[in-house]
């Protein structure tokens, strides 16, 4: 590898940063690169925190079998976090792999490289090794790429990066230099993209998906307002400050459970949420056709009801409080549609059976292939 390899690697790295290609296409760019000018590399992973409401990073992978995707978000791995949103055995697992790992060893000492020739006395020193050794790799090196002070946000500190062999002889000491050499810029590449995604995220999550679209693409001058067309869904949870004062501990895992399967239900059928309070749920279904819209929300809610049984089947192997599978039976959604001078409520509610308010009556207006499961009708006083 001579000085134009490395001239060239790190102007693509560089253009492949800034025109905002994905990891995954970045991490193999940058591997088959490596390849075809003599780096005998054969399996490369490479980490970087984030910000999420739910993932505390992003894991690329390349040389992996075709089993294995190359992309994966990971869980927390913080055991007061973990403790906090609900021990998953398997995010409990990852956890401890984690702290048995080589990145984990040089966060304690400080150190930014590793290395270890793989073999039997070495495979079981760290997590991930052994597996490495049985798939034949001879040779292993683990980089961190750390960003100054003020460059980190949140937990995304640095980037982590493996780098395995199979070759005989293992790496070369010119091959580790050019590493060593090389692997920031890919760093700063992956930095520049995850940072985008991680705007996108907070925004979404934060914002709701189309308004944080609004924001990302410039609407932010203050006094625009738009007109919105719109099925507006509301819902929340009865009995919430009971639950919240008789079992404290089981509010936010069983919560959220439950914004799970609401969320999931609204964003699987193009609305979006525009936030998050408490137990209840604002969203809206815009179209320009209004029956697409009335129908998606009304879709929606028959999903979030099957989501709430299944959630509800599931709690009944867990040893948890019986008030679980009311709380969340019990729950009510509203639904409507803003119109002039009136407007058109869809009436939600569960179980089957409870009444409506007494202002609302059926209408016979645009009703619904679903009416029949989902009530439809118009309320004064909108």
């Amino acid at each position: 590898m001579n000085e134009a390899f490395f001239a060239e690697l790190s102007a693509w790295l560089t253009q492949a940063g800034l025109a905002g290609i994905s990891e995954t296409d970045i991490v193999s760019g940058f591997c088959e690169r490596c390849v075809v000018a003599g780096l005998p590399l054969a399996r490369t992973t490479v980490l970087i925190d984030t910000l999420h409401p739910i993932h505390e990073g992003r894991l690329v992978r390349w040389g992996f079998g075709p089993t294995e995707s190359p992309l994966l978000d990971y869980g927390r791995t913080s055991p007061d976090v973990l403790a906090a949103t609900g021990l998953n055995p398997k995010d409990v697992q990852a956890a401890e792999r984690w702290r048995h790992s080589p990145f984990y060893r040089m966060l304690e000492t400080g150190d930014s490289l590793l290395r270890r020739s793989l073999n039997a006395t070495t495979k079981d020193e760290f997590s991930w090794l052994s597996d490495l050794f049985a798939a034949g790799m001879t040779d292993y090196v683990a980089i961190i790429s750390r960003f100054a002070p003020e460059g980190v946000i949140g937990e995304m500190d640095a980037v982590y990066s493996s780098w395995t062999t199979a070759a005989p002889s293992g790496f070369n000491d010119d091959q580790i230099a050019a590493l060593r050499r090389i692997v920031p810029y890919l760093a700063l590449a992956i930095k520049s993209v995850s940072l985008a995604r991680m705007t996108a995220t907070l925004m979404e999550t934060y914002l709701g998906r189309d308004a944080g679209q609004r924001v990302l693409s410039g609407r932010i001058v203050r006094g625009i307002a738009d007109k919105i067309d719109a099925v507006v869904w509301f819902s929340d949870l009865r009995g919430f400050t009971r639950i919240t004062d008789t079992a404290p501990e089981q509010v936010i895992p069983l919560l959220n459970d439950y914004s799970d399967a609401i969320v999931s239900a609204i964003h699987g059928h193009g609305g979006d949420v525009l936030k998050l309070i408490g137990d209840g749920a604002l969203a809206i279904f815009t179209a320009e056709d209004r029956t697409w819209a009335c129908d998606a929300a009304l879709s929606a809610a028959i999903a979030a009801r099957k989501g709430i049984v299944e959630l509800n089947k599931r709690s009944r192997g867990r040893q948890t409080d019986n008030r679980y599978v009311s709380w969340f039976a019990r729950r009510r959604s509203f639904l409507w549609q803003c119109r002039k001078p009136r407007a058109a409520r869809l009436h939600c509610h569960w179980p089957s059976g409870e009444r409506s308010k007494p202002h609302c009556r059926d209408v016979p207006f645009g009703r619904s292939a679903r009416s029949d499961v989902v009530g439809f009708r118009q309320c004064r006083g909108h």
